[in-house]
């Protein structure tokens, strides 16, 4: 939808009758396109990118099912929400018209205070998508920004992120909860644009000094973040806040323990240590899988939460799944 613009309506319907009807309720509010037929209709909606379409059932030659199911197919026009505007009412046609993508009906003859709520209505769903869409987006590449000050491929946080996934779907997370972490997890490191390159960069051991400023990158990743807005943005803060304090309390930046820990923050901490140790760097080799996993099983109840560490174990072949579809390219 263009920020500039009236929301663009695309309305289909063979009988010029019923365009003008709709055309009387809606002008003026919207940018109007019509179509007479399936085919013009499928030609306006791949030039147009229309934000909404209002569709006939009826139809000679194509029918709105047939139209809809097309839409539905092409990347290009998948998105757009379709509206049935029909005299076709029964179960059986809403079913079908829901099944292939639609997002409402309006049975005919259409009421005008009907067509304007559901249409207001579903373009504002349309923006929701949009501005959540964008957000994902920005978190997206923040943490790729971020990554790529310390690690040349960036490939570290699609791994560890799908990581997280998984585990966290394991350990009972549902579906969306488990979605939130894998796009919360990219942020973990986020505080370190503020670590100077001296320190972030340097290739030997750092000196306690350093250390301590190295340290700061949790804090400051937590305000980059700042007062979050919505459950995805509290998962982040707490992830780039959290995810380096151990579970016997010896960790960083407050040394929280055990069950204090928010567990979105213990989840990540096995991924990235896991994803760290197996990947390859200008500056060290990739350990063995076996090496890393038997680390892991060493720091149960120290470093990691222990029963996480039972799951990290029962996924480990979905983990090396991952790990293999986004291997690290070899360094000279």
């Amino acid at each position: 939808m263009r920020l500039d613009d009236k929301p663009t309506l695309l309305v289909v319907d063979d009988e010029p009758a019923n365009l003008q009807v709709l055309k009387n309720i809606l002008a003026g509010t919207y940018r109007l396109l019509f179509a007479k037929d399936g085919q013009r209709a499928l030609a306006l909606a791949a030039t147009e990118e229309p934000d909404l379409i209002l569709l006939d059932v009826m139809m000679p030659d194509q029918s709105g099912y047939d139209v809809c199911r097309e839409l539905k197919l092409k990347e290009s026009t998948r998105h757009i929400p379709v509206i049935f505007v029909t005299a076709l009412t029964g179960e059986n046609e809403e079913a079908l018209g829901f099944e292939l993508g639609a997002v409402d009906y309006i049975p005919k003859p259409v009421r005008p205070a009907i067509v304007r709520a559901r249409v207001k209505t579903h373009l504002s769903l349309v923006r929701v998508d949009e501005l959540k869409s964008t957000r994902l987006s920005i978190v997206q590449r923040l943490g790729r920004a971020a990554e790529y000050r310390d690690n040349e491929t960036g490939l570290h946080v699609i791994r560890m992120s799908r990581y997280a996934q998984i585990l966290a779907l394991a350990a009972g997370f549902s579906e969306h909860q488990a979605e939130e972490i894998l796009h919360a997890a990219p942020m973990h490191d986020i505080g370190k644009i503020g670590i100077p390159d001296a320190i972030l960069q340097k290739p030997g051991k750092l000196t306690p000094d350093e250390w301590q400023v190295m340290q700061r990158h949790t804090e400051i990743g937590a305000e980059i973040i700042g007062t979050p807005d919505s459950s995805l943005m509290r998962i982040a803060k707490d992830i780039a806040l959290y995810h380096h304090e151990r579970w016997d309390g010896s960790g960083y930046p407050t040394g929280l323990t055990g069950n204090a820990i928010p567990v979105a923050a213990r989840i990540v901490a096995i991924a990235d240590v896991f994803d760290a140790l197996t990947s390859e760097r200008p500056y060290k080799s990739a350990w063995p899988v076996e090496q890393a996993t038997q680390l892991i099983h060493e720091e149960s109840g120290k470093h990691f939460d222990p029963n996480l560490v039972e799951v990290f174990f029962q996924c480990l072949p979905k983990l090396l799944e991952v790990k293999e579809q986004w291997r690290e390219p070899e360094f000279a």
